[in-house]
């Protein structure tokens, strides 16, 4: 399985190994000599694209900051251990790997409600927040950040049906198949990072892969793979958006494709199919009494999202999460609405005037 689409993928290790110019080596004498200034200029601009690895890891924007931050003090501190066999960035993406791996041990895994419980019934009271820790999503502004290379932060590895995918697989088979079918590293190089076997590692390869295809939607690589919205898109994103501002639910669930799911971590209910949908909605928060919902357009995981605000009574639009949409054949198949009130704020929206 690979999901670079026959471009060339990236590889990490020895066989593209590129010697340091003479300033980079200059740098790096001195923070072998303890040189922190030094350091930083050598690791520091593999900081974007070693979040969002660890993100891919995690399935969590907050465990990856700190992973990353994790990273960079065990590579500080582990600085004479790197000889020069492979680039810096691959040393680092071994660090940032294991340091997953340890939090993947202590946390275990982040989901979504669809894969946790049955539907719910849509006339029942919402279920409480759970405690579960839910996957987050990821600006695409973070990923555009994150590196040049572009089967790196592709859609395919980034949106929200993959990570959910690769969360099922345990932590060493989900480390084998990020390093071998998303970043292209070696059998060899893999196993080194994992600490195991080249035999070991292809046949964690082998069964990833299997279990990934169980759990990836069908005509998944049908779908669009542009990283900015297209007409059609956009034009789709203005109906949802008035819909939900004229409090329309026949029009808003015109718009849903027949099967469409919509969650809403971290309250562990969710919901199937459009006549269950448009139930939930007409008791739920598009009842007569409910607030209206403002929404503002932006990207997360390279799918269309939208910054969610509720108008109460004084008038003044509050944050209340981000909805990240899954667009199939000009439906919507997919709405994760993410009811954490900072995440706005993350994406760098305000409230609309």
């Amino acid at each position: 399985m690979s999901f670079g689409r026959g471009r060339r993928l990236i590889n990490m290790g020895d066989r593209t190994v590129v010697t340091m110019n003479s300033a980079q080596g200059e740098l790096w004498t001195a923070a072998l000599a303890g040189d922190r200034d030094a350091f930083a200029a050598v690791v520091g601009r593999h900081r974007h694209e070693l979040q969002v690895h660890c993100y891919r890891m995690l399935g969590s924007v907050e465990d990856a900051e700190d992973v990353v931050q994790e990273t960079m003090l065990r590579a500080w501190r582990r600085r004479e251990t790197y000889r020069g066999r492979a680039t810096v960035r691959a040393w680092l993406y071994g660090i940032a790997t294991n340091a997953c791996l340890d939090v993947i041990d202590r946390r275990g895994r982040r989901l979504l409600p669809q894969n946790l419980t049955p539907p719910a019934d849509p006339r029942a009271a919402v279920l409480p927040p759970s405690e579960v820790g839910w996957l987050e999503p990821y600006p695409d502004a973070l990923l555009d950040e994150a590196s040049p290379d572009e089967v790196a932060v592709d859609r395919e590895t980034i949106e929200l049906a993959f990570l959910v995918a690769i969360q099922h697989l345990p932590a060493r088979q989900r480390a084998v198949l990020i390093l071998r079918d998303v970043l292209g590293w070696s059998a060899r190089e893999t196993a080194e990072v994992v600490g195991t076997t080249v035999v070991a590692a292809n046949s964690a390869l082998q069964r990833a892969r299997a279990t990934l295809k169980e759990h990836l939607p069908e005509r998944r690589l049908d779908w669009p793979r542009s990283r900015t919205s297209d007409p059609d898109e956009r034009q789709l994103l203005v109906r949802y958006m008035d819909a939900w501002q004229r409090t329309d639910v026949d029009a808003l669930v015109a718009l849903l494709a027949h099967d469409a799911r919509v969650s809403m971590p971290p309250n562990p209910g969710w919901y199937l199919g459009r006549d269950d949908i448009r139930t939930f909605l007409a008791n739920n928060p598009l009842a007569p009494d409910a607030p209206v919902h403002l929404h503002v357009p932006t990207r997360a995981n390279r799918q269309p999202a939208l910054a969610i605000f509720l108008v109460g009574a004084g008038g003044t639009p509050e944050p209340l999460g981000l909805a990240v949409l899954r667009v199939v054949d000009g439906l919507i198949a997919e709405i994760d609405a993410f009811l954490d009130p900072t995440l706005p704020a993350r994406f760098g929206i305000t409230a609309p005037a």
